[in-house]
């Protein structure tokens, strides 16, 4: 497809509209559809397109892109533009259920439009610079069609026909995002119960982060990867033992500090599980084993 194709965007929250400028910068004409309409008047003066209803936004590009609050919001939206789908692409660029993602897949298929699923996975801010990347899975004709074009969002990474694939990968990467996060202001807190500030606290802790991957796989993740899949777990660095006495510690001195206990307790059960199981001796990586089969 031509470079400039014209695309068009439904959905004008800080995604939909940082997707849109950064199509118009690259010289694609744009038309925009959102609930609100006066969120599309930012866009509009930087020159997209408002259309006065999803159907008249569907019916003038070939590829739609989404970005709205979950999957069902599409049919809803869609529901009245049915008509116009048929021979277009849809790229939902929302948040859901990998399970979601493939019935709305069957249901554009239903009414002759190829689908995309795909994950944006950096903010608004950073869509569409050179640190800016996004997970499709579906229709592998349509996403060679309009790649050129996605690729103005971000690096396109394509995950194979599953549809709830680029799903799955995205939720995975928020899990270990959000984790940290949680991580981070529990052990903010842990270090404030002791006067320590979280000023001061955050930026000692930085030097944690920047070096785990370096402390967990000195070999680089990706032969840890390796390992994992192999289900090969040796202990000769750090042991499920060693590590699951540190979950102990934490719990206790969270509980001694007063804070909230719900994060140290669910660490502390993985590292329980494999030392039920008389996996003490392996490499942390065994409590694996616990998260796929919890009741095993």
């Amino acid at each position: 497809m031509s470079a400039r194709s014209s695309v068009t965007v439904l959905g004008l929250g800080p995604m939909g509209q940082a997707m849109v400028r950064t199509l118009l910068k690259a010289g694609h004409p744009v038309t925009v559809w959102n609930r609100t309409a006066r969120r599309a008047d930012g866009v509009v003066a930087d020159g997209a397109r408002l259309a006065a209803t999803p159907a008249e936004a569907v019916a003038a590009s070939e590829l739609i892109v989404l970005s709205l609050t979950d999957y069902r919001a599409m049919s809803d939206i869609l529901g009245d533009a049915t008509a116009a789908l048929s021979g277009r692409t849809l790229a939902n660029l929302s948040s859901d259920t990998p399970d979601a993602t493939r019935e709305a897949a069957a249901w554009a298929r239903s009414h002759g439009a190829a689908f995309l699923a795909g994950g944006v996975m950096v903010p608004a801010a950073m869509v569409g610079t050179e640190r800016a990347y996004v997970y499709y899975s579906g229709d592998e004709e349509a996403f060679a069609a309009h790649r050129g074009a996605l690729a103005r969002i971000g690096e396109p990474r394509f995950l194979g026909a599953d549809h709830g694939r680029a799903q799955l990968m995205y939720q995975a990467h928020l899990d270990v995002f959000l984790t940290a996060l949680s991580g981070l202001l529990h052990a903010t807190a842990l270090a404030g119960s002791a006067g320590i500030t979280a000023e001061t606290f955050l930026p000692e802790v930085m030097q944690l982060f920047r070096a785990v991957p370096d402390m967990v796989a000195a070999d680089g993740m990706a032969a840890l990867g390796r390992r994992i899949d192999a289900g090969e777990h040796p202990g000769t660095e750090s042991s499920a033992t060693m590590m699951g006495a540190t979950a102990d510690h934490i719990r206790a001195a969270s509980e001694s500090a007063g804070i909230d206990t719900d994060l140290p307790r669910a660490v502390q059960a993985h590292y329980r599980r494999a030392l039920d199981a008389g996996r003490g001796a392996d490499n942390w990586t065994r409590i694996i084993d616990g998260i796929r089969s919890p009741g095993a």
